[in-house]
C-alpha cells in the first residue's frame, strides 16, 4: 500500500513538477536543478528527497506527455483519410517538440531506455508509429521505402531545427518540405 504524502510534501512535489516541467521545456533535460527547486519556491534538499536523480525527476514529468505522444497514433488510426491522418501526426508531434525542448530531447534520446515507464511507453509509441505508417503506405499515399527508422530521422532533424532556428515557426517550414518528399507520386 503507497504511504500518502503530507498536504505541505504533497504541494512541494506538485510545486517542484511544474517547475520542472517549464524550466526543461524552455531549456532542455539538461537544465539546472537549482533553477527548478528556486522557482518551485523550495530547497535543493526537498527536490533530492522526492526525486533522487535528475532521471527520476525526468520521468516523472514526462510520462504525462510521452502517454499523449502514444494516444497521438491511435487518435490518427481513426482519421478515415490515411494521408490526412500521418500528416496530422507528424505535425502534431513536430508540435509536442517545438512547444517543449525538453520533450523535444527525450523523445529522440535512447538515455532512458532502462526506465521501465518510459520504455513501455516508447514502446507502444513506435508501435503506433508504425501503424500510422503501414496504412498510409498500403493506401499507396506514403513512399514504399519509408520506415520507423526514417520517421526517428525525422524526429531526430525536427528536434535539431526547434533547438537551433532563431524562427519559432522553422520547423513548420521543413514539414511542408518533407512532406512533399514523402508523399507517393
Amino acid at each position: 500500500m503507497a504511504t500518502r504524502l503530507r498536504a505541505d510534501a504533497e504541494r512541494n512535489r506538485a510545486a517542484l513538477l511544474a517547475a520542472a516541467r517549464e524550466v526543461f521545456g524552455e531549456q532542455g533535460l539538461d537544465a539546472s536543478l537549482d533553477e527548478i527547486a528556486r522557482r518551485a519556491g523550495v530547497g535543493n534538499a526537498t527536490l533530492y528527497r522526492r526525486f533522487p536523480t535528475r532521471r527520476d525527476l525526468i520521468a516523472e514529468v514526462f510520462a504525462g506527455q510521452m502517454t499523449e505522444y502514444v494516444e497521438l497514433a491511435e487518435l490518427a488510426l481513426h482519421e478515415p483519410d490515411p494521408w490526412d491522418a500521418f500528416v496530422g501526426y507528424l505535425t502534431r508531434l513536430f508540435e509536442l517538440q517545438a512547444a517543449d525542448r525538453g520533450l523535444a530531447e527525450l523523445l529522440v534520446s535512447t538515455g532512458f531506455d532502462d526506465d521501465e515507464r518510459l520504455s513501455a511507453l516508447r514502446t507502444a509509441a513506435q508501435r503506433g508509429a508504425s501503424e500510422v505508417i503501414a496504412r498510409a503506405q498500403q493506401a499507396g499515399v506514403l513512399r514504399a521505402d519509408f520506415t520507423r527508422r526514417d520517421f526517428g530521422l525525422l524526429m531526430r532533424a525536427n528536434a535539431g531545427v526547434v533547438r537551433a532556428s532563431l524562427e519559432p515557426d522553422a520547423w513548420r517550414r521543413q514539414l511542408v518540405l518533407l512532406l512533399d518528399g514523402l508523399a507517393s507520386r
